[in-house]
């Protein structure tokens, strides 16, 4: 070796140094993730066998995307549907009153009696809104608190007032237009607006059907329902056809189709680093790992497979599933991923040394390229 490689070797021997002290990485390693000296607690779960896999979350749970509450489908039906009749503020009600003998309210209409004896008399009100207190005016009987009966019990309210001043009463109440009776839609449906139930049994798919159902792709929407001060959170998918079809809709429900796409992200040594989008309302951790490029081969270790996950309410949750295991493939399949989980692929100890000649390679190649060039110049013989 000539005097000037040399002086250039010496001159490089201190960045090598440094720099194999310092190689690049991105992330830490299997063992280091299994063994967290520092940062926050989290617990770790091996995934060997199909008992360690995580349970499905329950429906409405907020760990599942859900906020308000916990409870299955029977959270929203407690086999006590209001009746379709009931009355409250903003109702619109038609009230016929019929009366036999001397009418106490004039009437044009007379109509035929039951048995043919005598003539009975009709007449109906002015369509009466409910006002804010849930009251009406009723005339030569004042005003009355109606809200919370039904159009049933009003009727015999009303006639149990009017059988002092009128012959024998009869009334039939109606609701025109019903707004305790009815949900509000909006977002991402058809027919955004009022929709009046017509049984109180109606269940979550079928009021999203009957507002003309829902507009974009099924595995980005989520459906939001807020009753009273608690608000639950279901993907379509599960509304549709999963594990909230069963879910009963009741009346003053407020329903929102928002568009909330799952994703999750793809760190350490994989074949991609980004975050991608669930190809379906359902996503395995095997499809997952296709859709990230799997372990980098240079980089990766297929025995560090990591996903991360934050479950709101309960520690942080690391899953480890060992991909050298062939039975892990099965596991794989059968592992669901959850929206915001991290796919974490550790980087293998192994390939180091391979990193360090790689460096080495880089930092002696402009010197090699540069003695080449003299040489080749006479500059050194």
């Amino acid at each position: 070796m000539n005097r000037l490689s040399l002086r250039q070797l010496v001159a490089v021997m201190p960045l090598m140094l440094g720099a194999c002290a310092t190689l690049p990485v991105s992330g830490p390693t299997g063992r280091q993730v299994m063994e967290p000296k520092s940062g926050p607690g989290f617990r770790i779960v091996a995934v060997d066998s199909l008992a360690a896999l995580p349970v499905a979350p329950v429906l409405g749970d907020p760990g599942a995307g859900g906020t308000g509450g916990t409870g299955g489908a029977a959270a929203g039906d407690d086999g006590a549907a209001a009746p379709t009749d009931m009355i409250g503020p903003g109702d619109m009600l038609d009230i016929q009153i019929y009366e036999a003998g001397v009418s106490l309210f004039a009437s044009t209409r007379p109509i035929a009696a039951a048995g043919g004896n005598g003539a009975a008399q009709a007449e109906r009100l002015p369509v009466t809104r409910v006002d804010d207190k849930g009251q009406i005016f009723v005339p030569f009987v004042g005003r009355m608190r109606v809200g919370g009966l039904t159009s049933t019990q009003l009727a015999h309210a009303i006639r149990a007032e009017l059988k002092g001043l009128s012959q024998n009463p009869q009334v039939v109440v109606g609701i025109a237009q019903s707004v305790t009776n009815s949900v509000i839609l909006g977002g991402e449906v058809a027919r955004p607006g009022r929709l009046v139930l017509t049984t109180n049994r109606e269940t979550l798919p079928e009021v999203i059907a009957l507002s003309g159902g829902y507009r974009g792709e099924a595995k980005d929407l989520a459906v939001q329902v807020t009753r009273g001060a608690q608000l639950r959170e279901f993907r379509l998918a599960d509304a549709v056809q999963g594990a909230a079809r069963d879910w009963r809709i009741r009346p003053g429900d407020q329903i929102e189709l928002v568009k909330k796409p799952q994703t999750f992200a793809v760190l350490g040594a994989a074949g991609r680093v980004e975050q991608l989008p669930f190809a379906a309302p359902s996503v395995s951790l095997a499809e997952a790992l296709s859709a990230a490029g799997g372990p980098n081969p240079n980089l990766g270790d297929a025995k560090a497979v990591f996903i991360f996950r934050f479950d709101a309410g309960d520690a942080p949750t690391v899953y480890h599933i060992n991909m050298m295991n062939p039975g892990s493939v099965f596991l794989a399949q059968r592992f669901a991923m959850r929206d915001k989980d991290v796919l974490y692929i550790g980087n293998a100890a192994a390939n180091q040394p391979g990193k360090l000649i790689q460096l080495v390679s880089q930092l002696f190649s402009p010197i090699i390229a540069v003695q080449g060039a003299l040489v080749n110049t006479g500059v050194v013989r």
